[in-house]
Parts: C-alpha cells; structure tokens; sequence
C-alpha cells in the first residue's frame, strides 16, 4: 500500500498530538511493508504568521493532490481580532471546501478503564460505541453513507431532527424515511434534537450510526465526549469528496501548548480512522485501536486522563504516550 498524506499540523497543541500519530503510522507502514508519504505543510495561525494566509496556496495544492489530510487544530487568541474570513478558522472552512467532503463521522465510544473520568455511572457508558455521522452539504447523499455504515456494524440508524418545529427538518426526516426503503436491513428511528441530547446521557447504549445535520451533529457529538471520559480521545473524518479528511474532535488548547500536557489519543485514533476509511486496511486499523486500549489497561494516563485516584497510574508526557502506542502497535504487529 502507497498512500501519500499532507499534514497540516496547525496550531496550539497541533504540532505535539499530529507528530505522535504520524509516528504510530509509520509503525504501522514499517511493520507491514506499506509506504506512508508524509507532506507537512502549514495551515491556520502559523500560516498567516509566515505565509500571510490561513491557506496557503502550497498547502491547498497539496492537499488535492493527496490520498488523505491529516489536520492537528487550528486557532489561537491573538487573531481573534482579525476578521472572520482572516482568522485561522478560515483556513480550515476553505480546506474543507475545496476537498468537497460531505460527511462528518465522528466515533464515540466507552473505555471501560477510563469510565471513572466520565460524569455518568460505568453502567451507563459500559459497552457505548456510537458513530455520529455529521451532514456538512446535502442530505440524501449523507443518508445512504450513514445507512451504508449502519449496515456494516448494528444495522440500526437514528435520524435527529426537529421536525415538529423546523421546515427543514420535515424535509430532513421525509428524505431519509424515503432512502431508508434502500435499506431494509437497517431498522431507522427518528430523535428530536431535545430528546436525543437526554437519551445519549441516559441510554447511549442504545445508538448505533447517529444521522445528524451539520448543527445538531456538532453539538451531540461534542456532548458524547462524556461518555469517552474526555474531548482529547474523540477522533473524526470528513469523506465523500475529492480527498478524506481527517481531524481529531479537540481544539488547539493553547494554553497548554508546548509543555507536554496535549493527550495524543484523539490524533492517533484519527490515524487508524485514515486507515479504515482511506487506505482500507482494516486489521491495521484495529491496531491502533486495540493498542490505545491496552496502554489505558495498563494504567498509562495522560494529565487529562489522570483524575480522582491516582493510584495505580503512570502519567505519561505526550510523547511518552506516543511512544508506549508504538512500542504496543509494534509488539501485537510482530506476534500477530
């Protein structure tokens, strides 16, 4: 497998997290005989810093001109005062854009070693495992990739809406109970926004593949970050255009930029979401994902991570945490 990435590592912690899932892929590249071909380009703050521009024209071509983009964050509280369309959220708006991605996926899923950080009881979230997928341009095209998903894990789908007061939102659930007869292996509920936001902290246990609008997605899969333990774990993809786009779910925290506090968790799982969903290697996928778990089993933490009682953990610096995810990876890749 040849796979060429650009990685705009952005800004804040964008750098510290990205370089950590980089080097988990290249693990992964290393132990499979695969080829990984890196591009760093700059987007964001730094870019407008050395470049005048939250979008470079290097970084966009670049970006077209590869298999898979990998952002870390952008953002920062010295450029609030430029204007919106010269911020570093531009850059990401524009990037976004011109890759043409329509579908947001976003997973949430329980740790059971990390279910004490999580405000909701271990028997709530135990065994949680939602993919939120997030419409970004067009709801028909959005659906079939949700149900197309749900068919692939619990067959079940869940429409969110607000169809008893948004006109949209009737054309919302008209459209998707009309693709839903596509499906007839896949069993379509419909959720009021309202309600969904309660049943998610009630009953997460319940959702499988969560079909959302742009709005509504944004703010219920940042609200699933409880049932994960913390924001720094959440990974996320943006698909169906000319180039995947992939992003762990956190900001750019610049406040802990730099000193070796950023929980890498959430970029290295955003990783094995660009193997899953661009490079379709599956099982290397899976070990990513096996190996974050085993790390957190063995009780190895980061300080977003490391809360209540600290005993029997190991608080790890970001690149510590990296580096334990690649010495677990390489090790399940050899004896596997």
């Amino acid at each position: 497998m040849h796979l060429k990435i650009l990685v705009t590592a952005g800004d804040g912690i964008g750098p510290e997290v990205t370089n950590e899932a980089v080097a988990v892929l290249n693990e992964i590249a290393q132990a499979g005989g695969h080829t990984f071909e890196f591009d760093h380009r700059r987007i964001g703050g730094v870019a407008i810093v050395q470049d005048g521009t939250p979008l470079p024209a290097d970084t966009l071509a670049a970006a077209l001109d590869s298999d898979a983009v990998l952002l870390g964050a952008v953002g920062g509280n010295e450029f609030n005062s430029l204007a919106p369309d010269k911020r570093p959220e531009a850059g990401l708006l524009q990037i976004r854009s011109a890759l043409g991605g329509f579908a947001n996926l976003r997973p949430a899923f329980a740790f059971k070693e990390l279910a004490v950080n999580s405000p909701l009881r271990p028997e709530i979230i135990d065994g949680a495992d939602i993919l939120f997928v997030r419409e970004l341009l067009g709801v028909a095209r959005v659906a079939r990739i949700a149900f197309d998903l749900a068919r692939g894990r619990r067959k079940k789908l869940t429409s969110v809406d607000k169809a008893n007061v948004l006109e949209v939102s009737q054309l919302w659930r008209a459209t998707v109970t009309e693709i839903a007869a596509e499906y007839p292996d896949v069993t379509l509920e419909h959720q009021y926004v309202d309600a969904m936001a309660m049943h998610l902290m009630n009953q997460p246990r319940n959702y499988d593949v969560v079909l959302t609008e742009n709005l509504f997605g944004d703010i219920l899969s940042d609200e699933s970050a409880v049932i994960t333990g913390s924001l720094g774990m959440l990974p996320s993809a943006t698909i169906g255009g000319k180039v995947d786009l992939f992003e762990p779910v956190h900001g750019s925290a610049p406040d802990i930029a730099g000193k070796g506090l950023a929980n890498p968790l959430g970029a290295i799982l955003t990783g094995a979401l660009i193997l899953r969903l661009t490079a379709k290697l599956e099982s290397e996928s899976k070990a990513i994902q096996s190996a974050v778990r085993k790390v957190l089993e063995q009780g190895f933490r980061t300080p977003d991570l490391a809360r209540g009682n600290k005993e029997g953990l190991t608080v790890l610096s970001t690149k510590e945490m990296g580096l334990k995810v690649r010495e677990t990876v390489k090790t399940m890749l050899v004896n596997a």
